[in-house]
């Protein structure tokens, strides 16, 4: 083989590498982060709040939606105090949680949330390196 065709064979291979690694990168900067809904909740009436809990379940559940925490227990290790009661719930990707935060059915569940208790929500979006568990 002669240095000239050699070159061209390790060019080749290296661009193709090159082209393989961008590849990559690109479907790893394009792959879809999971989205968590945060809840602060204050109940303020609970049988309200338990017909709020069941079919905003049933609705979380509709679009995907997965329970992480659900009222349990937890404690302030800093700052103000905890309101009485922590949801998270994760969606695959914001697109899907800006889905399920869209649906008609929200308004007459919020309407009832807002009846039953002092609440704050928000949607962040999480890291697209982490992979959540099947379930």
């Amino acid at each position: 083989m002669t240095p000239t065709s050699k070159f061209a064979c390790v060019t080749s291979a290296a661009v193709s590498l090159g082209v393989l690694a961008l590849s990559g990168l690109h479907a790893q900067g394009t792959a879809s982060a999971p989205a968590y809904v945060v809840n602060e909740v204050d109940v303020t009436d609970q049988a309200g709040f338990a017909t709020y809990a069941k079919r905003q379940g049933e609705l979380i559940d509709k679009f995907g939606g997965r329970f992480l925490a659900r009222g349990g227990k937890a404690e302030a290790v800093a700052g103000t105090p905890l309101p009485h009661r922590i949801t998270i719930y994760l969606f695959d990707s914001l697109a899907k949680a800006q889905a399920w935060h869209d649906a008609p059915e929200q308004a007459e569940l919020a309407a009832i949330r807002d009846k039953a208790s002092n609440f704050r929500s928000f949607i962040v979006e999480g890291c697209s390196a982490f992979k959540p568990p099947a379930s």
